[in-house]
């Protein structure tokens, strides 16, 4: 059976605004909780004049949502808010991720499974040429340090290698199956005070352990730095005044 017509305060534009705004405004609803998963927007025609926008422009909007899985159109029952469920979103995972953070905290869950167990599979094959290879990359994360994005290429390219050198083509294919969402996730805490300074003393531990072959030691320097963001994440989430917006 389907939820009652939801009336919240949709806002109004200026004639002359794009289709893509008013797919932003209703992105917006949806993080604010003004929108919820299963609710019924307003018919097309009530809709387009409680935003005095034109039908032609807001159905275009209406079908980008849908096809982000957003909004799911029903032929002849009218426009719903999708189960926003993650699966559902998973090429949009920037608007994922804005919607909940239990999102991150699930993904360093999966991440502290995966890659300290890689990391441990590492120690024990890594070369001497891959060895190289990651020292050169903690050089350029301390050259990039205040560059949040080229830090956080060289934070990507880092935890690659270490992948490619525990020789397993099976967890690298499942690393590569959450790397978007990996990716997003670093987006976010790149940006979180001290975040990157904290990164490449972890970094270097989780190498210096690799040069030494001692898996137990680079496995316990992996937990510790997806611990360190993870807590860092945290502690963002409960007090927003910490984050860095430089």
């Amino acid at each position: 059976m389907d939820q009652a017509t939801v009336d919240p305060n949709f806002g109004t534009f200026e004639k002359d605004t794009l289709w893509e705004q008013i797919a932003a405004r209703l992105l917006s609803m949806l993080k604010e909780g003004q929108l919820r998963p299963g609710d019924k927007l307003p018919p097309e025609r009530e809709l387009a004049a409680m935003m005095q926008v034109s039908r032609p422009s807001l159905r275009e909007a209406l079908r980008a949502l849908s096809m982000m899985n957003v909004l799911e159109i029903r032929q002849g029952a009218g426009t719903f808010v999708s189960s926003l469920e993650p699966e559902l979103l998973v090429e949009h995972l920037d608007f994922v991720l804005s919607l909940d953070d239990s999102t991150f905290i699930k993904l360093f869950e999966a991440r502290k499974i995966l890659e300290v167990g890689i990391v441990g599979l590492a120690a024990e094959r890594i070369t001497k040429a891959e060895i190289a290879e990651l020292e050169a990359g903690l050089r350029r994360s301390q050259e990039t340090v205040g560059e949040p994005s080229a830090f956080l290429q060289a934070d990507v390219e880092l935890h690659r290698k270490i992948t490619r050198a525990a020789q397993n083509p099976i967890l690298s294919r499942i690393i590569d199956s959450i790397g978007k969402l990996s990716f997003a996730s670093r987006q976010r805490t790149v940006e979180i005070s001290g975040i990157r300074e904290q990164t490449i003393q972890d970094h270097r531990a989780i190498v210096a352990a690799l040069k030494a072959h001692d898996p137990e030691a680079a496995q316990q320097a992996m937990l510790q730095h997806l611990s360190n963001v993870e807590q860092r994440l945290t502690n963002l989430s409960s007090a927003p005044a910490d984050y860095d917006e430089s």
